[in-house]
């Protein structure tokens, strides 16, 4: 399949920042990736806890490479790497893959920031990124669907203070002056729908008090030229291979082989921006 935008959604990321591809799952594919989201042991022993100011936390589990796990294979479906390689003007490569699990009544916030915010200090020159959040629950404003400022995209990387030793934040000095002039949009998503959004686009999350959970799985992909000038951090280039969009299907519940394909983290990555500058 090719890029599944049509040139009005492909405007309105290029205006706004971020778009949304309805139902880009069907029911049975987001039945297998939230089974192996919750039943992967490579999944659950690399679960961290990311807490807000307010000490709730956010259980995310966060891995570098695109394999053969039925994961892997969402992040290589061609709807997926042709609609990335469209909107960011050449091929691409997965750059990070991400479980999000904000729980009832205690999952936490998450402060306005840009994933650029972070992805600049692993050596990326351009923001030539993008991610593609795929929604494993329904996510609506009760239970801490993403906030996005609308247009932020087009301000550049703008400087991030620390906030807590799992979150930096965009300036709040600059950010009140920014959502004067950036609308919010509170992008509630249906079970399959994808949020397509930019590096740059500044977002933040409320905390969920609702008695419904919001999982979601979050794909990143970084254009091969802009490939890290560093190999630290274990996102560099690796080639991408496509494979065609029934491979979750044919797939079926798959998980990690255990051989440490998917490169999963024991941390997240928070730049030390007084150690930065």
């Amino acid at each position: 399949m090719p890029n599944v935008l049509n040139a009005a959604q492909s405007a309105e990321f290029e205006e706004k920042g971020f778009t949304y591809a309805r139902g880009l799952f069907s029911p049975d594919e987001v039945k297998l990736l939230t089974r192996a989201m919750e039943e992967d042991p490579a999944v659950r022993d690399s679960i961290l806890d990311r807490r807000d100011g307010e000490g709730r936390s956010t259980r995310i589990a966060l891995w570098n490479r695109a394999g053969d796990s039925v994961y892997g294979l969402a992040a290589r479906v061609r709807r997926m790497v042709d609609t990335s390689a469209a909107l960011l003007g050449g091929p691409v490569y997965h750059y990070q893959s991400k479980l999000t699990a904000k729980e009832p009544e205690v999952g936490g916030a998450w402060e306005w920031h840009q994933d650029y915010g972070y992805w600049y200090y692993n050596g990326c020159l351009r923001p030539d990124m993008l991610s593609i959040m795929i929604g494993l629950d329904r996510t609506t404003r009760e239970n801490g669907c993403l906030q996005i400022a609308t247009g932020s995209h087009k301000l550049g990387r703008i400087d991030h203070t620390p906030l807590s030793p799992t979150q930096n934040e965009v300036d709040p000095s600059r950010m009140a002056h920014i959502l004067e002039k950036c609308p919010v949009e509170y992008c509630e998503l249906e079970a399959g729908d994808a949020l397509i959004f930019h590096c740059n686009a500044i977002h933040r999350s409320d905390a969920n008090r609702s008695p419904n959970r919001r999982w979601t799985l979050l794909i990143c992909y970084n254009r091969v030229d802009n490939d890290t000038f560093t190999k630290v951090d274990d996102r560099y280039y690796v080639p991408l291979e496509p494979v065609d969009d029934d491979a979750i299907r044919r797939a079926g519940l798959r998980f990690a082989r255990g051989d440490g394909q998917e490169h999963f983290t024991r941390k997240p990555y928070v730049p030390d921006l007084r150690k930065a500058s």
